[in-house]
């Protein structure tokens, strides 16, 4: 989560109530949390458009 609270600029919180939410994909593995990097892009693609 460290790379994509960077990448996204936002808490660790914010991070993981985006996964919650289902609006940030990501996947388990053991007790750690993992968001492909392709999820984070397209997930700021998005919000660009949106704010378009």
């Amino acid at each position: 989560m460290p790379e994509a609270m960077a990448a996204l600029r936002i808490s660790r919180f914010k991070v993981y109530d985006l996964i919650r939410s289902n609006e940030l994909p990501s996947f388990g593995i053991g007790r750690a949390r993992r968001t492909p990097v392709d999820a984070v892009r397209a997930y700021m693609r998005d919000r660009m458009e949106e704010a378009a």
